[in-house]
C-alpha cells in the first residue's frame, strides 16, 4: 500500500530535479511509442459517446499495474483483464509497473515534461493543474456519458468536480477520502470515554486527550503534524472543520489571519503547554503519528480512513483498535483522491477503450475494485469506509457488499459514515501553502512563549506573496 501522505499531495519539483530524473522516468514508466502506431481498428461509431466497439482492436498502456510483490493486487488485476477481455477480445491491455512509489513527485514530473506517460496514467486530484499545465490530458466529457459509465449519475459531485475544469472532464475517479478524527479505541476505553461516540468539537478533543494522557506510562491524549509540510495540511482541514478558508474567494489573499486562525494556534498551545496532552516528542510527519497510534502510544488524531488499513498491513496493529468521527467542528472537511487521466493526442478509439476499462475495473458496482467477496477471499481488507463516491442506489448495493464482506468491524466507523461532512479541496498552491503553515504548527508545539499572531502574520505576508506568483 503507497504511503497515504503521498496519495494525496504532491510537491512541486525544482526544474533542475526534473532535468536529472527525466531519464529515470522514461525508463520506469515507458513511452507509449510501442503503442502510438497501434491507433485502433474496428469501424465502430464515430460518436464519441457511444459505446465502444467490440471489433475494435487496440493496444492500451496502462500505469500503476500492481507489482508481482502485491501478489493479492496483481492477481486481480490479471483477472479483470481476461474478464474484460471478454467483453472486449481484441483490446490489448499492457500494464505498466513502476518499482518503488508508483507516483513520486520527481518520476510524474519528467513524465508529464517528456510526454511519456501511458495512454491512461494515474494521479491524483490535486495534480489537474499540473496535468493541464504540460498538455498532458484529453478531454474526455464527450466520450463519458450513461451509456458508456452507467454509475457516472451516482458519483458524488465533488469527486466529479475535483477532474473538471472550465466544465471540461479531464479523469475518472478511482478512490476518495474525506478526513475525520481517528481514534484508538483501547484507550479510549481506558480512560472512561465512549469510543463510539468520538469528540466532534475541539473543546471534547481537548477534555478527551486530557483524560487519555492522564493514562500515564507516555501516552499523548492527541497528536499532530508540524513537518515535511504535513503541519499545514492539518492546519488546513482544522480550518475547514470550523467553517474557515485558507485562501479567499478570489484565490489571491490568504484568509486564516482572523479569530478562527487563531482560535486553532491558540487551543494547540494551550493542550500543548497548559495541559501536556499531546506529548513531548515534535516535528512530526506522516507516518509518526499512524507508529503512536498503533503501538498504543496516542490517543487520537486527525486522519484520513485509509491510515487504518496502512497500520494493520504494514504496523501490525488490529482493525478492531480503531474507530473514527467526523472532523471536529463538523462544518466541512479536506477530501482528496487519485483517479486516472487519458494522454492527449491518442486516438478517439484508444479513449473510448480506455474509458471502457476505467469503467469495468474502477467504476462498477461488484466489479472490479468493488467486488469485495473477491477482495476478502483475497485476503485483502474490506470495510474501511473509502472509496465512497457512490449515491443513490450504488451507495446502497456498495454499502451492503462491503458489509457482507468486511475483515473488520465496521460499526467501528458509524460515527463517520452516519454524519458525513461536505468535502471541500485543497487551496491553490497547496504544498508551498503548507510549507509555510508548517512554520506555525512547529513554533507553537516547540516554544512556550511562541507568539500566535505574530506566527499568523507572517504566514499571511508569505502566503500572499506566493499566491500573486500564480
Amino acid at each position: 500500500m503507497r504511503r497515504a501522505w503521498f496519495r494525496r499531495t504532491r510537491r512541486t519539483t525544482a526544474t533542475a530535479l526534473v532535468s536529472a530524473l527525466a531519464l529515470t522516468a522514461l525508463a520506469a514508466c515507458g513511452t507509449s511509442s510501442s503503442s502510438d502506431n497501434d491507433e485502433g481498428s474496428g469501424g465502430g461509431s464515430t460518436d464519441p459517446s457511444a459505446p465502444l466497439d467490440p471489433k475494435t482492436k487496440l493496444t492500451l498502456t496502462i500505469d500503476c499495474m500492481p507489482p508481482a510483490a502485491k501478489a493479492a493486487e496483481l492477481k486481480e488485476w490479471n483477472e479483470d483483464v481476461k474478464a474484460f477481455n471478454k467483453t472486449y477480445p481484441n483490446i490489448k491491455i499492457e500494464g505498466r509497473s513502476t518499482p518503488g512509489q508508483c507516483l513520486e513527485p520527481p518520476r510524474f514530473t519528467a513524465m508529464l515534461k517528456a510526454k511519456s506517460q501511458p495512454d491512461v496514467f494515474y494521479t491524483y486530484f490535486t495534480d489537474l493543474q499540473q496535468v493541464l499545465d504540460n498538455a498532458g490530458a484529453e478531454d474526455i466529457s464527450a466520450y463519458v456519458t450513461p451509456k458508456t459509465v452507467p454509475a457516472i449519475n451516482d458519483i458524488d459531485a465533488d469527486v466529479m468536480n475535483s477532474l473538471k475544469q472550465d466544465g471540461k472532464l479531464y479523469g475518472l475517479p478511482t478512490s476518495n477520502y474525506r478526513m475525520g478524527l481517528l481514534i484508538n479505541r483501547k484507550l479510549f476505553e481506558q480512560a472512561g470515554l465512549n469510543p463510539d461516540t468520538p469528540p466532534t468539537t475541539w473543546e471534547e478533543v481537548r477534555s478527551a486527550a486530557k483524560k487519555i494522557a492522564g493514562l500515564g506510562s507516555g501516552i499523548a491524549g492527541f497528536g499532530e503534524y508540524s513537518a515535511g509540510n504535513t503541519g499545514g495540511w492539518h492546519f488546513t482541514a482544522t480550518m475547514y472543520g470550523l467553517g474557515g478558508e485558507i485562501v479567499d474567494a478570489s484565490g489571491k489573499k490568504a484568509a486564516f489571519n482572523n479569530d478562527l486562525g487563531k482560535q486553532i494556534v491558540q487551543n494547540l498551545k494551550a493542550m500543548r503547554w497548559d495541559d501536556d496532552s499531546m506529548g513531548k516528542t515534535q516535528l512530526l510527519k506522516w507516518g509518526d503519528l499512524q507508529k503512536q497510534i498503533a503501538s498504543d502510544k496516542l490517543g487520537m488524531f486527525l486522519a484520513a480512513p485509509d491510515d487504518i488499513a496502512y497500520m494493520v498491513q504494514q504496523l501490525g496493529a488490529k482493525y478492531e483498535n480503531f474507530g473514527m468521527g467526523p472532523l471536529p467542528g463538523e462544518k466541512y472537511t479536506l477530501f482528496g483522491g487519485n483517479n486516472y487521466m487519458i494522454k492527449k493526442g491518442i486516438s478517439p478509439d484508444k479513449i473510448k477503450a480506455a474509458v471502457a476499462w476505467l469503467n469495468y475495473k474502477n467504476l462498477t458496482v461488484g466489479k472490479g475494485q468493488f467486488d469485495w467477496a473477491r477482495t476478502k477471499a483475497d485476503g485483502l481488507p474490506v470495510g474501511v469506509p473509502q472509496p465512497n463516491f457512490w449515491l443513490n442506489d450504488a451507495k446502497t448495493k456498495d454499502d451492503a457488499a462491503r458489509a457482507a464482506s468486511a475483515t473488520m468491524p465496521v460499526e467501528n466507523f458509524k460515527a463517520f459514515v452516519d454524519n458525513p461532512v461536505k468535502g471541500k479541496a485543497e487551496p491553490p498552491k497547496a504544498q508551498e501553502i503548507y510549507k509555510v503553515l508548517d512554520n506555525v504548527m512547529s513554533a507553537v508545539l516547540t516554544n512556550k512563549n511562541a507568539d500566535a499572531a505574530g506566527l499568523l502574520a507572517t504566514a499571511e505576508s508569505q502566503v500572499n506573496q506566493i499566491l500573486a506568483n500564480q
